[in-house]
């Protein structure tokens, strides 16, 4: 089945669709139909075959490519979304509402305002929706969101001082835990493995497949090995990415020496799967103390 992939300005995540005969390429615009009515989208994935069994049935087609009308409304509507949120902050203070909020979005075809917002708990806006549909006139829709959804549309640079993952190509967060950063030997000082969201990073789930597999190949600190000159010592600490392992060895007059071996040099037992008991006695300490600070780092959204 040939589709083609197309991304919403507000939403991450490529849905597919069938071009439907039509002759379109990756960087042209589409109007289709979602669930929230008339779309304007932006194809990011051109035509493409790929197995009805990967596709999610009822598959729609594009209704056209967009015209430079289409253009020129989705312009329009972006200055409306902005006039929309002024409006909304104003009505949200005239309430007295306790939410924040983050951004407005018209639907292509005007049949639905959505307003995004955060929030520490549950928010009785029933009265703010009809003050709001009395202005525009139109579907009114209050979504409450989470701070990584906050983030990811807001924006922002990272730690490394790119753009922030979630807002530049990130489709759907991935659950992220603290057992990435302990299997990468990262400092579990909340602050230094934290995004601009508050959150676990999402970049630890990047390597983490890779330093899996580094690690287990690796002997745990204390351990003891056999080294391929003959001696015996104690593992002092393990270089992941080098894969060189640092060992206090016992020479032949008795004296301790500390030196570097690349880990095909030595001899030891495989190590536990992970560590597994070690590492979740760690987590759940580091969880105990997170539940006094009335803060948690574990994605919780």
């Amino acid at each position: 089945m040939i589709v083609i992939g197309v991304r919403f300005r507000k939403a991450g995540k490529v849905y597919f669709f069938d071009p439907a005969g039509l002759t379109i390429e990756a960087g042209n615009n589409v109007i289709v139909e979602t669930a929230r009515g008339v779309e304007y989208g932006n194809v990011v994935i051109g035509p493409r075959d790929v197995e009805e069994s990967k596709i999610i049935q009822p598959l729609k087609a594009v209704i056209r490519i967009a015209t430079a009308e289409d253009d020129a409304i989705e312009q329009k509507n972006r200055q409306k979304e902005k006039d929309a949120f002024g409006i909304c902050l104003e009505k949200i203070k005239k309430h007295g509402l306790e939410m924040k909020l983050i951004d407005s979005e018209y639907t292509f075809d005007n049949n639905k305002v959505l307003f995004y917002f955060t929030a520490d708990g549950r928010i009785d806006f029933r009265e703010l929706v009809k003050d709001l549909a009395s202005v525009f006139k139109t579907r009114i829709e209050l979504r409450q969101i989470g701070v990584r959804d906050e983030t990811k549309i807001v924006g922002g640079i990272g730690i490394c001082g790119r753009a922030l993952c979630c807002h530049t190509y990130l489709s759907e967060f991935a659950p992220v835990s603290i057992k990435m950063a302990k299997e990468q030997n990262l400092s579990l000082n909340p602050t230094k493995i934290s995004g601009v969201c508050g959150r676990l990073m999402c970049c630890l789930k990047n390597e983490e497949e890779a330093y899996e597999e580094a690690n287990g190949k690796l002997p745990n600190i204390g351990d003891s090995v056999t080294t391929n000159d003959g001696l015996r010592g104690e593992v002092q600490s393990v270089s992941v990415l080098k894969q060189i392992v640092r060992v206090i060895v016992t020479l032949d007059n008795d004296e301790k020496e500390a030196r570097d071996y690349k880990v095909d040099d030595l001899k030891f037992k495989p190590r536990r799967k992970k560590e597994k008991i070690a590492i979740d006695d760690e987590l759940r300490a580091l969880e105990l103390l997170e539940k006094k600070e009335g803060k948690s780092l574990l994605d919780d959204e």
